[in-house]
């Protein structure tokens, strides 16, 4: 684990995507919360929240960090939902890890939720769209 006890307490965000890509009839049922499983989007986002915040229980070497927000919102298009986390902390290091636990546990979830109706989706194009604080202060996908 990398030795953070010298870095600065900054204001810290990141922001991250992924998609999960399905059929226009399953987009269809999934915006309409009429999924077998019920409404998938109220569970996959409280899913994502709770993945941000379980982050170092998951991956080996992330520092446990206290995330002061996390918010995890949906685009639904034709045959794509795409998942968009914004993760915040005040620390010594960054929420990167925390924003793709979330949109990754998110997507995980609709899955779950769809595979009924849909085993042949995919999810994708999972990645760090922005962040900001610390000593590389701001970056984004552009």
């Amino acid at each position: 684990m990398v030795d953070v006890s010298d870095k600065a307490v900054t204001s810290r965000r990141a922001v991250a995507q992924a998609v999960v890509t399905t059929t226009p009839h399953v987009m269809s049922l999934l915006v309409a919360g009429e999924l077998p499983k019920g409404e998938a989007l109220p569970v996959a986002r409280v899913a994502g929240i709770l993945g941000a915040k379980q982050t170092p229980s998951l991956i080996p070497l992330c520092h446990p960090l206290p995330i002061s927000g996390a918010s995890v919102e949906f685009e639904p298009g034709e045959t794509s939902l795409r998942i968009v986390a914004s993760v915040k902390t005040t620390g010594v290091t960054g929420v990167e890890m925390e924003a793709l636990t979330a949109v990754t546990v998110a997507a995980l979830t609709v899955y779950d939720m769809i595979k009924a109706v849909d085993r042949g989706a995919v999810i994708g194009d999972v990645c760090v769209l922005e962040k900001s604080g610390g000593a590389s202060g701001e970056w984004s996908r552009g």
